[in-house]
């Protein structure tokens, strides 16, 4: 009975583990459709090298629909490109010897390269442009003849993949967004309360560079989903509302965050720190469980949470300011000191106009996209 429950135990673990990555699961799916239908199609066409339509297929089959867009444009262009230069360069400049060949292959490489280096979008360019002018050599094809095999090649592989992309387990950037707006709000929650504790405890600041880390990572990666999900609407693949105020406040999030962290570099005097530590205790617990409340509700496509206990701990914070100035608690305070002091209380008040501007996007948000399952943010860097 206890291998029974060992071996469902076991089951439930791995059943969960696949639940928490069905993106990268559906990934690796589509990535094998892919390539086993650009191999066949390859091979019933009569491409000369399947392979190479094969690699095109896995190279374009991206995580989500409008980075597989993007990655077909960008392979398309450059074979293309590349095919015709490097074809260009082998048919006008005769190349029977070693030299002649150094020659050519330094002509076709390096203005590649350098378009390439300009514009990272056709770093396939000079891989094709060698493939294009060395391949004869060993299968005594003429450089036109291996320009028209490569673009056919690559053309397969690319429309393979892109339509495996759209066909088999398609997932979409605009409900990507969810989620890794969602962990961005999660770290930017942990990084306020750590901040603000700092303020009646002294900092920890490898936990603090660790979140700030870990808080840029997300936020680039958001920026990249965003771009990828802006594609999508603009070719009618997905609806839903504009993904560019959602991003933006949680970018002005992070920078309020930023200035709060150079306000809370040392603690407050203790009359201060016995004044203000339940006031600001409880302002962090309203903000970091909105910024929590807000996580949930993207992840699982409800409305936004109320605000109001974030503007309810800021007025009691705002009012036993009030009375330390009124006490002339404050006047005593060295100038660095008053100015960071009152730093912090500017940079509350802009965290919640940027909170409120957060509800109204999660509003937006509502029962758009079917919610991302499980809690793995998509890398999009």
């Amino acid at each position: 009975m206890s291998v029974v429950r060992k071996i469902f135990g076991a089951l439930k673990r791995v059943f969960a583990y696949f639940r928490a990555h069905t993106i990268e699961l559906g990934l690796g799916i589509r990535v094998t459709a892919a390539a086993l239908s650009a191999l066949v199609i390859a091979l019933t066409v009569g491409l000369k090298l399947p392979l190479w339509a094969v690699l095109t297929s896995i190279i374009v089959t991206q995580m989500s629909v409008g980075r597989s867009l993007k990655a077909t444009r960008d392979y398309l262009i450059g074979t293309i490109g590349g095919a015709l230069y490097g074809g260009a360069v082998a048919i006008l400049i005769p190349h029977a010897n070693e030299g002649m060949l150094l020659l050519v292959l330094v002509l076709a490489v390096l203005p590649l390269a350098f378009i390439a280096a300009i514009n990272p979008s056709l770093n396939v360019a000079p891989v094709t442009a060698i493939i294009v002018l060395l391949l004869p050599l060993m299968n005594h094809n003429t450089p036109l003849e291996s320009a028209i095999d490569r673009v056919l090649e690559v053309t397969v592989g690319a429309i393979t993949g892109l339509l495996v992309s759209f066909i088999v387990l398609p997932s979409r950037a605009h409900s990507q967004v969810r989620a890794n707006a969602a962990q961005a709000l999660d770290l930017i929650a942990t990084a306020l309360t750590e901040l603000l504790a700092a303020l009646t405890r002294g900092r920890d600041n490898e936990t603090l560079h660790r979140l700030q880390d870990g808080i840029g990572h997300a936020i680039t990666s958001l920026q990249a989903i965003g771009a990828e999900a802006e594609r999508e609407r603009a070719a009618h693949l997905s609806k839903g509302p504009d993904t560019g105020p959602l991003l933006r406040t949680t970018l002005r999030l992070r920078h309020d965050l930023v200035m709060i962290g150079r306000s809370t570099v040392v603690p407050l005097p203790s009359p201060l720190q016995i004044r203000l530590a339940g006031p600001l205790a409880r302002v962090s617990e309203a903000m970091a469980n909105f910024l929590h409340s807000t996580a949930i509700a993207l992840r699982s496509g409800t409305g936004a949470p109320a605000i109001y206990p974030v503007q309810t701990a800021l007025k009691l914070y705002g009012a036993e300011v009030a009375k330390l100035r009124q006490e002339s608690l404050t006047r005593g305070l060295p100038g660095d000191m008053a100015e960071r002091f009152f730093a912090i209380g500017f940079s509350l008040e802009q965290m919640r106009q940027n909170l409120r501007d957060l509800e109204r996007c999660v509003s937006e948000w509502a029962d758009v996209d079917p919610p991302i399952r499980g809690k793995k943010v998509i890398d999009a860097t």
